[in-house]
């Protein structure tokens, strides 16, 4: 029903506006009776087989939903109804911002892909610990951090990411470090080992004033050379960082079939869904390698069918985020994908 008759409707919409107007559904069915219980028999599926223990959380099933559709962490709950294990929030940022000037979501229909230059747009740390005292999540709730894009210094993006996470810390049951979003200037910098380090180190020291344990992971850019991506590993291997996420949205284009002058009307943006999967299937293959198997990652980028999940869970994946995928294919991926995953694992 949604690839034959939704999908078709919202695809004649502004990418952005039919984004919002997702976001405005699912309220609605939080609040008809049975409406979650109906989208549960609908789109969840139960599956002791692929239960998994990673970071000391018990996750029901490896699936899990990226950052950038839940922004401001308003509905985890519904969205886990669609079968998601967990469901990764944000990013947020210290204070709010509303990123950059709009048009800037763009879909790239014959290639299922989404490019996008959001730029970190959210209702800031705050409203989203408010959200979730309201909402109790009912399913692992990640939350991505990011910096301010008005903080410039090393000092005060440091300081945005100590915010960010002392304020969510008892809120959510794992953190992303976004270091990688293309979409605001400076950001890819963050992944610089020096700079990096430092803020890494600040929030590490800063756990430790916690009683509970919660694990903390990089989200990495495809686009970084390996020199670059090996100084990384080898920091989170010596640190204390938890996982890493590959990975973010890509600045290049590979893959896609719109000639230059549609794509010189797009513009600037990450490229994310089905051109981007070669390349993080790659990346996860060479950090599952490097590491030896011994560095949590989770998959993210151009997962569009289950035989493509159960690939890059075979790569070294522990396990996946979808984004895109759940946009094109609708909420009875995940469910495939479960399914899939029950014949051939």
């Amino acid at each position: 029903m949604y690839k034959r008759l939704i999908r078709p409707i919202l695809f004649k919409i502004n990418a952005e506006t039919a984004h919002n107007l997702i976001l405005s559904l699912l309220t609605v069915i939080r609040h008809i009776p049975l409406g979650r219980v109906l989208m549960r028999l609908l789109y969840k599926r139960e599956s002791p087989t692929l239960k998994r223990e990673l970071f000391g959380i018990t996750f029901p099933n490896p699936v899990g939903l990226a950052a950038g559709l839940d922004k401001n962490g308003n509905h985890y709950n519904e969205l886990s109804d669609c079968g998601f294990s967990f469901i990764e929030i944000g990013s947020l940022t210290p204070e709010p911002q509303k990123g950059n000037p709009k048009p800037r979501v763009f879909r790239v229909v014959n290639d299922e892909a989404i490019i996008n230059r959001m730029g970190i747009n959210n209702c800031g740390v705050r409203n989203a610990i408010a959200s979730i005292q309201a909402n109790k999540p009912e399913v692992i709730l990640a939350a991505s951090l990011a910096k301010n894009s008005n903080s410039v210094g090393e000092d005060e993006i440091i300081h945005d990411y100590e915010t960010d996470f002392s304020l969510m810390y008892d809120f959510a049951d794992m953190f992303v470090l976004n270091i990688s979003c293309p979409n605001v200037e400076g950001t890819e910098a963050l992944q610089d080992i020096d700079l990096l380090s430092d803020i890494v180190d600040h929030l590490l020291d800063l756990r430790l004033s916690y009683e509970k344990y919660k694990p903390l992971l990089l989200k990495i850019s495809p686009d970084i050379p390996h020199s670059q991506l090996n100084e990384i590993l080898d920091y989170c291997r010596l640190s204390g960082i938890d996982g890493i996420i590959a990975c973010n949205t890509t600045r290049k284009r590979d893959g896609l079939t719109l000639n230059d002058t549609k794509l010189n009307e797009i513009g600037n943006g990450g490229l994310s869904g089905a051109p981007l999967f070669g390349k993080s299937l790659s990346m996860v293959k060479y950090i599952s390698e490097y590491t030896k198997g011994r560095l949590p990652i989770i998959g993210v980028g151009g997962i569009m069918t289950p035989e493509q999940a159960a690939e890059m869970l075979d790569a070294g994946a522990s396990l996946i985020e979808l984004y895109s995928g759940f946009i094109y294919e609708g909420p009875s991926l995940v469910k495939h994908i479960i399914k899939y995953l029950e014949k051939t694992k």
